[in-house]
């Protein structure tokens, strides 16, 4: 019989493969109404002949798989840990609402919205956000005056796809949100501290810049540049849009598209093109005599000097970017707006930084045809993967639904999907670690020579014993798998041990536990006996030791997953 050690030193070498049968392929049913089913156009085809659809998912969509899977389970599980380390609680709201709800929430995004066909009952539509429907479940339950919920879920907008930079028709939304009556701005500043602890545990370490500006600051100005009331949120809407088009075409819109005063619109790009450091562009604000002596301005100034007074003591202000040109859209914001920038989020044409840059490596010189709404842009420079986060102060969204008292929130939402594809580009650009598809810590193995019948009963009952002790096991299905293949099958899911029967060591009470993927020469690049007893908890043992030495094979996290060392981060300039 040849010895355990010889059989695993040549195991490389020795491995075999039989030639795979061809794949059969797998034959669709085309589901049609019930009165056709039997018609003499469906029972008269041959069956040969092909059906006359496109199997693919809908445009804006796409499947999930493998380890993509493993990179947007990680985000899923540190946005999570940072939600419930608030004290927050979370629920859960149907994917369709009624039609009503949504309407008149969302401003000029409200054609966005999905409407389901009128099947005869209730108009319905699928949710655009999970703040609404947020909104809407206070008011339906008015015992409820304070909570802090967190709710992460499937949202759906009819915008025009760029599926590799995250702008999806169906995806994540991450959603952490404060109701109650507070003292001013202190639940605000909790919100900014969660998105901090979010990105830095996300790994990011500072790579990322949060916008904020205040409704009340804004209205201020259109009210002292002399904007008509009922044009205050289409001139907000597009003032919303100079993080990607320059000030000559807002402009245009204001005046050209909405019938604005030219002057008025000058006036106003005097203010909204102003951005700096907190410290910096607030005491220019404040010097402003027109903005003083307007009650909202002043409002949202004296709102913003002492959120910033909380943030210093959160040690977050240093990520803080004042932003004048930041509106947020949506018509439910009535206090402090926020969203959060990265490298990536500006469009490639708009930007020189190098991350933007790389999430356009691949793109394709614009197409001649006229563009189609549904159309992926994935290729198109004039789109980045735009805000990772966002949200603000709604004081007043519950009361739309209830007509009683308000209860006021604060909260943001994360992109979960936009965060992924920052992500991956990032792992891609600096060659890191490979993703697991799996979480396995060990592969239960069997080796014997002449007359070996598999020891299959053995091998279950270790990967049993490991199981009760939360270790995660697997074994081959094979009564008698072959060593090179059982090798093979533990290197393939990236497992980072194994541990290997043999008839000998068996009788003695031991096995064999080998750490893969050693240099030669090691101490231990054969493995080590153990005592069956004692398989659990030294393997436990390594595996701690493993994580706590930065080697975590078991899955990659994303918290290692840093941009390079010359990328340089979002710049907060300075106001001259």
């Amino acid at each position: 019989m040849k010895s355990l050690r010889a059989l695993i030193r040549c195991s490389a070498s020795a491995t075999r493969f039989a030639k795979p049968r061809p794949i059969q392929p797998r034959r669709y049913i085309l589901c049609q109404p019930q009165q056709d089913l039997y018609s003499d156009n469906t029972m008269g085809k041959d069956k040969g002949e092909k059906l006359s659809y496109q199997l693919k998912v809908p445009k804006g969509t796409k499947d999930w798989a493998g380890k993509d899977m493993v990179i947007r389970d990680k985000i899923f599980s540190t946005i999570t840990e940072v939600f419930k380390r608030h004290g927050a609680v979370t629920i859960d709201t149907p994917v369709f609402e009624l039609k009503e709800i949504l309407s008149g929430k969302y401003g000029e995004d409200s054609k966005l919205i999905y409407d389901l066909a009128d099947q005869g009952g209730e108009l319905c539509s699928l949710r655009y956000d999970l703040t609404v429907p947020f909104a809407r479940w206070l008011a339906m339950n008015s015992s409820i005056q304070n909570i802090k919920r967190y709710h992460i879920a499937k949202v759906y907008r009819r915008d025009q796809p760029a599926m590799t930079k995250g702008r999806m028709r169906e995806f994540y939304q991450c959603d952490f949100d404060i109701a109650g009556v507070y003292d001013p701005m202190l639940p605000d500043a909790e919100i900014l501290r969660i998105t901090s602890e979010i990105f830095e545990a996300l790994g990011w370490k500072g790579k990322y810049t949060i916008k904020i500006n205040h409704r009340k600051i804004l209205d201020g100005i259109f009210q002292v540049c002399g904007v008509p009331t009922e044009k205050i949120r289409t001139i907000s809407s597009a003032v919303d849009k100079l993080d990607k088009s320059p000030w000559s075409d807002v402009r245009k819109e204001m005046t050209e598209e909405k019938g604005l005063d030219p002057a008025v619109a000058d006036q106003i790009g005097e203010y909204v093109t102003l951005k700096g450091s907190a410290r910096d562009l607030l005491p220019k604000l404040q010097g402003s005599e027109a903005l003083s002596s307007n009650e909202s301005a002043k409002k949202g100034l004296e709102d913003m000097a002492l959120l910033f007074d909380y943030l210093e003591a959160f040690d977050v202000l240093d990520k803080i970017s004042f932003d004048m040109s930041l509106a947020r859209g949506l018509d439910y914001y009535t206090g402090v707006i926020y969203e959060v920038v990265t490298e990536g989020s500006a469009p490639a044409s708009a930007s020189t930084d190098p991350e933007a840059q790389k999430l356009q490596r691949t793109a394709k010189k614009p197409s001649k045809k006229p563009a189609d709404a549904d159309d992926d842009r994935s290729n198109d420079p004039s789109v980045g993967v735009g805000s990772i986060a966002a949200g603000g102060r709604y004081d007043e969204l519950v009361g739309m639904f209830s007509g009683k008292q308000q209860v006021p929130c604060v909260g943001i939402s994360f992109g979960v999907e936009r965060i992924f594809s920052i992500t991956k580009a990032r792992m891609e650009a600096e060659g890191g670690k490979e993703v697991r598809s799996n979480e396995i810590d060990v592969f239960v193995m069997a080796f014997g020579g002449k007359g070996f019948n598999g020891l299959l009963k053995e091998r279950m009952e270790v990967a049993r014993t490991l199981w009760d002790q939360g270790i995660k096991a697997e074994f081959s299905w094979k009564v008698k798998p072959k060593l090179p293949a059982q090798f093979k099958q533990a290197e393939s899911g990236g497992v980072p041990f194994a541990v290997i029967l043999g008839e000998d060591e068996l009788a003695q009470g031991k096995v064999k536990l080998k750490e893969m993927g050693l240099p030669e020469g090691h101490s231990e690049k054969d493995g080590i006996m153990v005592d069956m007893k004692e398989l659990p908890s030294v393997l436990r043992t390594k595996l701690v030791a493993m994580e706590q030495g930065g080697v975590d094979d078991v899955a990659v996290k994303v918290e290692d997953m840093t941009v390079e060392d010359d990328a340089e981060k979002p710049v907060i300039p300075t106001v001259s």
